[in-house]
């Protein structure tokens, strides 16, 4: 970690983790696009995704692996094709760190203040 950076409260080391993963996978303007098309229909293949996407269908699958990785999707075979759907739970831990970390920011930048104006009225 950087000196200075923030360390990781107990038990969110983990939440930091897929916070990494998942901010990897949401970096990439196509594969946040192709996040929202499919959570809008609940449920589609590559191939449907593809018609709603200005990328290839192949670009779709290989999108999708990352957010795969990411935990952000999930893959579910039927017959010949494979079918996705959003998995909000990585997105939900991810939104719990950064309320976590914004918090801890809050009360140091409140106890600056209380520091400031302590230092002011002396």
């Amino acid at each position: 970690m950087t000196e200075g950076a923030p360390q990781p409260r107990d038990g969110a080391a983990g939440e930091a983790s897929e916070a990494d993963e998942v901010f990897v996978a949401l970096a990439d303007p196509t594969r946040r696009q192709l996040l929202d098309v499919l959570a809008a229909r609940g449920e589609a293949s590559a191939t449907m995704l593809a018609v709603e996407l200005p990328v290839s269908r192949q670009a779709v699958v290989k999108h999708l692996a990352v957010l795969d990785r990411a935990g952000l999707v999930r893959g579910s075979r039927r017959g010949r094709e494979v079918r996705y759907t959003v998995r909000p739970e990585h997105l939900d831990a991810t939104a719990r760190w950064l309320a976590g970390l914004a918090a801890e920011w809050d009360a140091r930048l409140a106890a600056i203040r209380r520091l400031a104006e302590t230092d002011g009225s002396s």
